[in-house]
């Protein structure tokens, strides 16, 4: 049995991944901002206020086989810090490589890193999906400083003997999720007509459970050290097509009015919302081959299925 230590356990991803293995496994430590924080009675709680370059994990690590590294300054729409990467990189890069660096000398053997697809970069060129091995090309400070810590870890487990895991999810939706993917839910819901029945792109999305599954997965097997995997549903869809089977698992009508790409996109551009229309007319695909092959690994469910359950959970509440 691993002791395993997982760090942003109250996020939208770590707060699904802790109630997996809180399930499955004993003998896990969390590590949370505040001692207010609730977790599980069979969870050790360590209290770590900030996660940079200066934090002690010495605590956290006590016994500890397995880091799940999910916390993270995360990506978001219009940043108005001065210096958005400098940002980025204290939490993400600075505070990421202190962590590795104290696990493997506490003798941690292995360490997931849960980074992004915006490694990779933006979008892909349709039905060219970006793969593990592509050259990184990330656009965005986010991206970046994922990118930069991901070489980082990797250094370490080379000069240490630390096992590495790096997983780049690409949009992730399930019960809770927030941000574009429940705005577009709720338009749904209320029936708003959308000029968005014409969108011929393809993007890749990763239901909860399955980033979940694929990272518990990672947890002991012997063909996951030192890999990088991207991962999704499997299934790449249109807008067009997942705003309709958006409605359908909502019970409702989808109302979208086949506005062609091109409009939509020169009006984002004068409006100043180029970045809009690229995530809703742009495609971003994932080849999941290396994962699925290395790991024998399948994701256990369907995009209909992760939409029934994303909006269930959306209806009841």
């Amino acid at each position: 049995m691993n002791n395993i230590l997982q760090t942003g356990a109250t996020g939208f991803v770590g707060g699904a991944v802790l109630d997996r293995l809180t399930a499955e496994r004993g003998d896990i430590a969390a590590a949370v901002r505040t001692p207010q924080t609730d977790l599980p009675a069979n969870v050790r709680k360590v209290v770590v206020p900030n996660l940079d370059v200066g934090t002690d994990w010495s605590e956290a690590l006590e016994a500890c086989s397995v880091v799940i590294h999910c916390a993270a300054r995360v990506h978001v729409m219009n940043d108005q810090s001065s210096d958005p990467l400098a940002e980025f990189r204290k939490v993400n890069v600075d505070g990421t490589l202190n962590l590795a660096r104290q696990a493997a000398a506490a003798g941690a053997k292995r360490f997931i890193f849960i980074s992004s697809i915006k490694v990779n970069g933006e979008d892909t060129a349709l039905g060219r999906p970006y793969t593990a091995f592509d050259t990184p090309v990330p656009q965005d400070p986010y991206g970046i400083s994922k990118m930069e810590a991901e070489k980082g870890v990797r250094l370490i487990a080379q000069e240490t003997g630390m096992e590495v895991v790096i997983i780049r999810p690409v949009l992730v939706y399930g019960p809770e999720v927030k941000a574009n993917f429940r705005s577009m839910m709720s338009w749904m819901n209320k029936g708003v007509p959308l000029p968005l029945g014409a969108i011929n792109n393809k993007r890749s999305l990763v239901s909860l459970d399955n980033l979940v599954d694929l990272i518990v997965t990672c947890i002991d097997h012997p063909a996951a050290a030192n890999q990088t995997f991207l991962v999704s549903d499997d299934e790449d869809l249109s807008t067009t097509e997942m705003l309709r089977r958006m409605a359908r698992a909502l019970g409702k009508p989808a109302r979208l009015i086949p506005v062609p790409s091109a409009w939509l996109e020169s009006g984002a551009a004068l409006l100043g919302k180029r970045a809009v229309a690229q995530r809703l007319c742009g495609s971003l695909q994932v080849d999941i081959r290396h994962t699925r092959e290395t790991l024998n690994w399948t994701p256990p469910v369907s995009v209909d299925e992760g939409f029934r359950a994303t909006a269930a959970a959306f209806l009841n509440e």
